[in-house]
């Protein structure tokens, strides 16, 4: 016997019941909710039938998801009338194809058509049902479609067939097996929850077009590579950021469509493919899924998720370059390459590294530096080398196609003029893409001797494909035409549409300055870009993010950690590298998960729902009789107000940290009104002014709901169920306006969830942090080689740790145990404990290793193995030093050479690239920076030696930077000095000062930091454990301008170094 797993009252169930019980079998019903008693009747339970909300389980344990085939298979020859009928095989498609697309997609034109259709096909004076005088599958399926629309008056002219359908036996058996009632077109019709939820998410589901006269706003993030795993800057410099903005978007009542992809063309494909073995179609395919799911983890609301290797990409693509071609906008020119001879062909960018002309760093690849962040040619390069053969590759010459910039520059500039203004770019989208119009555009090569790309269509370029950057940002427009036929309304509609971007600093200007001068080029009507919201980078503790060198957290690896979606988007959103970059760092994660999410927001709402829950019968009471705590109420009102109005100013200014401080700042009012109000003591004197406290208390609970769902949705998900409300409240200006009467927001007497309140989030311990920067320390690969490892000889492991006490043979144990903590087992103590545990046991039985790699590392002179000490100030060896003499590079016209007395025999020698910012002997710049010899200074003398364009330095003079004479701002010296020189400002808009010592300190002084022992650095820092880029983002100078390490002073004898007026700046 068959069995029908399903929602009882779903209408589409009926199918399968009634064909069963007009062909008179039997048929047995599970709810779908009773999983533990269906899943024992499958094969396999993981099945994809088994996934959907209707499915029929077969005697041999497979199993049917479709309903119409569910219901072919019940129903057996006699209801497809004579024998096999290709006339009700027609109708059951057309049901399917058309009549349930416009039932549950509420399509009104579309179910007119579909009732005339059928009013047709019944008009005869014998047709008493599709197929003629017998009931058919094909009623059967027709009815329940439309069954739930019973009282509509679209269905008026079909309501005689409906009921003759319905009086039928078989579909009364059905409609009682399956709880649903009578049909009852006079009676409120008959619809259910099954068929409104279906019909809502089908309904959501339906692409979206551009509504006149309301706000269309398009949303896209930069495209993500497809070739590896996004990590954590990835995420929140793209996908999550317009994530956050497109749930404001649409929370505010705006018509919004946001659309993403993977990009899956061009060399990094190609590279991947070669490096796993693969082709580039399977690279695509599988990492295309890593992503997508990572995402959905995520939570990222995406309208489309889609692919740049599509039909639409080589249309759009193709048409865009015809245009271009037509309009005089591309040239062909012959340039040199670089050909690899033992390949017999020309190498693309990415196959080809080399040093840098700009920098000198050693591995930039031929498109891009990655060091300074420079493009590039190949032919560019310095010493450039082959990365697939290792040789030297040749130079010939090929021709290719170029757009014309120039003379794409000026329409290019009133746009840029026009829309950076309008759009409120931020400043350093607007500085970068300055920078490029103001040094002149260059035409600029569109094809690329590569086969996986989309084709240039023109005669002797059969072997060639569209550069990816000409061509993925074509992706947006692609991905839209996969979303919705009528891509144009969305993209050549720039009268009602807004297009706004997100995307990490180093892609600005591919669509500032080359995907918009494509689009003007065609002189078509596209939709430009309006405003656009760019991140700088988020580093990871003590280094960077790599997706090539697998360091950092990944979005695959934040799922692991057994810590909730919301934590991580909070923290990463809290942390968002706006107008400087910022740093992942695990301590400063647990921080603001325990004092911000747990301490201040869990604990409002907690305290809140359990009193409603405990002391007013698990309602919010409404507001107390006689007035009585309103003037308390009005005040938090008047505190609440403001709040929710700069977070709705700040999200439409694209300004995420600023909106989220708001929002946190309303749940810490809360809190002070809930402490201040004493509600448990007002409860015992005074339940009138009580009631009115708890129901504010309770109001602001709603509105946090609201203001944290485009951070958090998860989080609100799980809020709202307790508060007992089905969906947060839109984020209108009525709800702006409401917020001032927080003890209204929720209606005298609304029940709150059945279940006693419990906490929404929890303390993450240090132990825990430690385990997980343990966990993730190093790169991706050697993690994933450890853990197989540790996998295949875990009982061996287990064994040795038993048996002995030393080398960690008791620690291993103790975190398996640890492990086990958290509830079933589970979360990030569970998971980090385990890899922990496991690290323990591997040390034990390999300590020869672990000596080998200390000494290699190298120490500090205080004896200390590297790997036993922190990468804190106390590895830096800071001495007082004093500017004998400064000269210019004879080789390099932005660097000193200084010679510097640091106390020992002889004096060192450093270059430093300060010459825009320090004039020589007796010459001054804005601010009176001073001299740059004869003055004491502050130098890292551990450093390893670096040959600076001939020229060995030999320590590193310490500056403050400022830009443009703010305060507070974390910028890198080089990358200040990088931008100045790029956008070519004079040197009075920056601030560099020296860091210095007092007077009376000694020459060749070492520095010390209260709380650390400064007395035995490093004898030489290895560069390859990044001890500075550790130390460094924690190098900066205070409000009274005192050089501080984590706040606390660089202290000599005679007291602190200084500078002269930078403060709140980055010391490097």
């Amino acid at each position: 016997m068959a069995t029908l797993v399903t929602r009882l009252d779903d209408p589409q169930a009926l199918k399968a019941a009634a064909a069963a019980a007009a062909a008179g079998a039997t048929l047995n019903v599970l709810a779908l909710s009773d999983s533990s008693t269906w899943k024992k009747l499958l094969v396999d339970p993981s099945c994809p039938e088994a996934a959907r909300d209707i499915f029929l389980v077969l005697p041999n344990g497979t199993a049917l998801g479709d309903p119409n085939a569910i219901a072919r298979y019940l129903a057996g020859p006699e209801l497809l009338l004579e024998g096999f009928d290709l006339a009700a095989e027609s109708w059951l498609e057309w049901e399917e194809l058309h009549l349930r697309p416009a039932v549950y997609g509420g399509d009104a034109a579309a179910l007119e058509s579909a009732v005339q259709h059928l009013s047709a096909a019944l008009s005869g004076s014998t047709q008493q049902f599709l197929g003629g005088s017998k009931l058919g599958l094909s009623d059967i399926a027709v009815f329940a479609t439309l069954r739930p629309l019973a009282d509509s008056s679209t269905l008026a002219p079909l309501q005689p067939y409906l009921q003759r359908v319905a009086a039928l036996p078989a579909l009364a058996a059905a409609s009682q097996q399956l709880q649903l009632g009578s049909f009852d077109a006079s009676n409120g019709g008959c619809s259910s929850s099954s068929f409104l939820a279906d019909a809502a998410a089908r309904q959501a589901a339906r692409p979206k077009l551009p509504i006149p006269g309301q706000r269309n706003i398009l949303i896209t993030s930069a495209l993500p590579y497809v070739n590896n795993v996004p990590h954590l800057g990835n995420i929140i410099g793209c996908v999550l950021s317009a994530d956050v903005y497109a749930r404001f978007c649409r929370s505010r009542g705006y018509n919004v469509v946001y659309v993403c992809g993977t990009d899956e063309y061009g060399t990094a494909t190609e590279t991947k493919a070669l490096e796993e073995g693969l082709s580039c179609q399977q690279i695509c395919d599988k990492y295309h899924a890593i992503h997508k799911a990572i995402y959905e983890w995520f939570d990222i609301g995406f309208d489309k998720f889609g692919r740049t290797p599509t039909r639409a990409q080589t249309e759009i693509g193709q048409s865009i370059f015809q245009t271009l071609q037509d309009r005089g906008c591309l040239v062909e020119q012959t340039m040199e390459q670089l050909f690899s001879e033992p390949l017999g062909k020309f190498l693309a960018d990415r196959f080809v590294t080399g040093t840098c002309p700009k920098c000198k760093y050693d591995d930039a690849r031929g498109d891009q530096c990655d060091s300074c962040g420079q493009l590039l040619n190949p032919t560019e390069l310095i010493n450039p080398r082959c990365t697939l053969t290792g040789s030297t590759p040749v130079v010939r010459q090929t021709k290719h196609i170029f757009l014309d910039l120039p003379a794409l520059s000026p329409d290019l500039q009133a746009y840029i003029d026009r829309t950076s203004a309008l759009g409120g770019w931020s400043s350093n989208c607007v500085q970068v893409t300055k920078a490029w119009m103001e040094q002149g555009l260059k035409v600029r090569c569109i094809t690329r001797d590569l086969k996986w790309g989309t084709p240039v269509p023109r005669e002797g370029y059969e072997n060639k494909v569209f550069y990816v950057w000409f061509d993925a940002p074509i992706g947006y427009i692609s991905i839209t035409a996969n979303y919705c036929s009528d891509w144009q309304a969305w993209w050549k509609n720039p009268e009602d549409v807004e297009l706004v971007q997100f995307m990490g600093k180093d892609n600005v200007p591919f669509h500032t300055v080359i995907f918009p001068a494509t689009l003007l080029g065609t002189q078509e009507p596209w939709t430009m870009m309006k405003s656009i919201s760019v991140t700088e980078y988020l580093n990871y503790e003590d280094g960077k993010f790599s997706k090539s060198r697998g360091v950092g957290v990944f979005g695959n690896d934040a799922k692991d950690t057994g810590i909730p979606v919301e934590v991580w988007r909070y923290y990463l959103l809290a942390v968002r590298p706006e107008t400087s970059d910022s740093a992942f760092q695990w301590d400063d994660f647990a921080m603001k998960n325990n004092a911000e999410l747990n301490d201040n927001l869990g604990n409002f709402i907690n305290r809140t729902l359990k009193f409603c829950y405990a002391r007013f019968g698990k309602t919010v009471p409404g507001e107390g009789g006689g007035g009585a705590g309103t003037e308390a109420v009005r005040g938090l009102g008047e505190k609440l107000g403001p709040l929710v109005e700069q977070y709705i100013a700040a999200l439409e200014a694209l300004r995420m940290k600023d909106a989220l401080k708001a929002a946190m700042l309303v749940s810490k009012a809360g809190n002070l009104f809930f402490q201040e109000t004493e509600i448990w003591v007002a409860y015992k004197q005074d339940r009138e002014a009580a009631s009115t406290y708890i129901s504010a208390c309770a109001g602001i609970v709603l509105l946090l709901a609201a203001l944290l769902q485009p951070f958090m949705p998860s989080f609100t998900a799980k809020l709202l169920q307790q508060l007992g409300v089905q969906q947060p409240p839109l984020l209108t200006d009525d709800l702006v306006k409401a917020a001032s009467s927080p003890a209204t927001l929720l209606p005298a007497g609304h029940p709150i969830g059945a279940a006693e309140p419990t906490p929404l989030f929890r303390k993450i311990t240090e132990d825990e942090v430690a385990e997980l920067r343990a966990r993730f320390a190093g790169n991706q690969a050697d993690r994933t080689a450890a853990a197989a490892t540790a996998a295949a000889s875990g009982s061996s492991l287990a064994t040795s740790g038993a048996k002995s006490d030393k080398g960690g043979g008791k620690a291993a144990p103790a975190a398996a145990a640890n492990a086990k903590s958290g509830p079933a087992g589970s979360g990030p103590a569970a998971a980090a404990a385990a890899a922990s545990a496991d690290g323990t046991a591997t040390q034990a039985a390999s300590g020869k290793e672990k000596k080998d790699k200390a000494k290699a590392a190298g120490g500090g002179k205080g004896g200390a193995k590297e790997s036993e000490r922190p990468a804190d100030i106390s590895r830096l060896d800071l001495r007082v030093g004093f500017i004998t003499k400064a000269w210019r590079h004879p080789d390099a016209e932005s660097l000193y050479v200084e010679e510097v007395d640091v106390g020992e025999a002889a004096p060192r020698t450093v270059v430093s690239g300060l010459v825009k910012f320090i004039p020589e002997a007796g010459k001054f710049l804005c601010r009176a920076l001073g001299e740059m010899q004869q003055r004491r200074v502050v130098l890292v003398c551990n450093l390893k030696p670096a040959n600076m364009r001939g020229i060995q330095s030999q320590a590193m003079v310490l500056a403050a930077t400022a830009p443009d004479g703010s305060k507070g701002q974390d910028y890198d010296l080089h990358y200040v000095l990088e931008y100045a020189k790029l956008l070519k400002l004079p040197s009075c808009l920056l601030q560099v000062e020296l860091v210095e010592p007092p007077a009376g300190a000694a020459i060749g002084e070492r520095l010390s930091v209260e709380g650390f022992d400064c007395s035995q650095p490093d004898e030489q820092l290895n560069p390859k454990k990044k001890v500075w880029e550790a130390v460094q983002p924690h190098l900066a100078t205070n409000e009274q301008r005192v050089a501080c390490y984590r706040g606390l002073p660089l202290l000599t004898s005679a007291g602190p170094a200084t500078v002269s007026s930078v403060a709140g700046g980055s010391i490097k």
